[in-house]
């Protein structure tokens, strides 16, 4: 009885006009920043027990002062949804606190507590100790040149894109 051999594995063909995703800019960008947000994750879960979004919410407030719930998913660029459960998890942690707007009773400001204040105060020296060993092996040159760089394509994200065509 003779056996199928497996199946070989052909390299995809090369399509001049097609797109090759691990050189897509958008894709590679978020690909790095999953990496770095899971690795800054786990160091942030185990020293801290908070997520990334939690903080998020805590480094804006930390920087910003009071804010509204709407004003923390403007500064994070988080949608609402994430920014309401973050805010949630901190408040009953007591890392955060909520009260109503005196000017506008619909909404609420929300705050870091003293103990929100503490973690902030430990947290962010960690913060810069992972972006500067993550920097580390680019050069005064490059590190300069990077931010040049990404503050253009900040500034060109924030332009409306040409869809289509022209």
């Amino acid at each position: 009885m003779k056996l199928n051999p497996s199946p070989r594995r052909s390299t995809p063909p090369q399509v001049p006009d097609g797109l090759v995703l691990e050189r897509f800019l958008p894709y590679r960008l978020s690909v790095l920043m999953l990496r770095i947000s899971n690795a800054i994750a786990r160091s942030y879960e185990r020293r801290f027990r908070l997520s990334v979004p939690e903080w998020r919410v805590m480094a804006v407030l930390g920087r910003f002062g009071p804010l509204s719930a709407n004003g923390v998913a403007e500064k994070t660029q988080m949608d609402k949804v994430r920014v309401s459960r973050a805010v949630a998890r901190l408040v009953t942690a007591g890392r955060v606190s909520r009260r109503i707007d005196h000017a506008d009773r619909r909404r609420s400001v929300l705050a870091l507590t003293a103990a929100g204040e503490a973690i902030h105060r430990e947290i962010v020296p960690h913060a810069r100790r992972v972006e500067t060993r993550l920097l580390a092996g680019l050069s005064d040159s490059e590190r300069a040149a990077l931010d040049a760089l990404l503050g253009k394509l900040e500034a060109r994200a924030e332009t409306p894109f040409v869809a289509e065509g022209n």
